[in-house]
């Protein structure tokens, strides 16, 4: 693997282009441990979230080197893109369940068998999604993002993703989330495990979350992303603005609020049904 490392960013620090079969070759061998989930554009080590800037890197190499190809299926459906990154292919014992309808996943992602992703999503380059996830329709998982083991993306939800700058850190969605219907998740916002994200709840890093909970308010700062703690229930609400203009006319603010903590009668209302598998 270090040596993998080495090559890429050398190639990538380089001025290489399509027109070096020796670079492309590797480049292949990169996507490859993508898709495998060898590696990741981020990974939890000793408890905390780490952005491996060397694979954002040999994503973004891979556009340098690819060439503008027809993917096109006839003429009524046209589609141009990159020859280094096609769609990506699966085999029924990789036992995943792509719904027909008009869903697209990116070469160079790693998808893990018993996700179940529902028409129309879109999964882009780098991301990560682990065993029994569902992806729900018009759902978009983004570049880089990393998606846990038995998450619940819900229709209409917008998990954000990142290739530059190269060591921002994606979005991270941990083990046994919920997110709801229409909810938007950006700039690296790190959802713990377990914890349910309301329908509508949009997280990024300039807006503050307050817990009603534990009395406590969860910011980005410069060196840490914006940390959703782990079973906390997020739902919209909105705050006051503080000025003469916005008391007279009752003018207030979005902001996310911690409304309480997973429990089980919370974990009841929203179990994956199994059936749907």
């Amino acid at each position: 693997m270090e040596e993998l490392i080495k090559k890429i960013e050398d190639a990538y620090s380089s001025e290489i282009t399509e027109f070096d079969p020796s670079v492309l070759q590797l480049f292949g061998t990169f996507k490859q441990y993508l898709n495998s989930g060898r590696i990741r554009a981020a990974e939890k080590r000793h408890g905390k979230w780490y952005v491996n800037d060397w694979v954002k890197k040999g994503i973004l190499l891979g556009f340098r080197l690819g060439q503008m190809v027809d993917y096109s299926i006839n003429k009524n459906f046209l589609f141009f893109d990159k020859s280094t990154f096609p769609l990506k292919k699966f085999e029924i014992t990789d036992n995943i369940r792509q719904v027909p309808g008009g869903s697209s996943i990116r070469d160079g992602t790693f998808v893990a068998s018993g996700v179940v992703i529902m028409p129309p999503a879109y999964i882009n380059v780098g991301a990560y999604i682990d065993m029994e996830t569902m992806v729900d329709s018009h759902a978009l998982v983004g570049s880089c993002a990393q998606i846990g083991k038995r998450v619940h993306i819900s229709a209409g939800a917008q998990i954000g993703g990142v290739l530059e700058p190269i060591g921002a850190m994606p979005v991270i969605i941990e083990d046994n989330v919920l997110i709801g219907s229409n909810c938007g998740i950006f700039e690296g916002t790190i959802v713990s495990e377990y914890c349910v994200i309301g329908a509508g709840t949009i997280l990024t890093g300039s807006t503050p979350v307050f817990d009603l909970v534990e009395n406590q308010i969860y910011k980005k700062s410069e060196s840490e992303p914006l940390l959703i703690p782990a079973g906390a229930v997020v739902v919209p609400g909105s705050r006051s603005i503080k000025n003469n203009f916005a008391e007279k006319y009752g003018i207030s603010v979005y902001t996310p609020i911690i409304i309480k903590y997973r429990d089980e009668k919370t974990s009841a209302v929203t179990a994956l049904e199994e059936t749907l598998r």
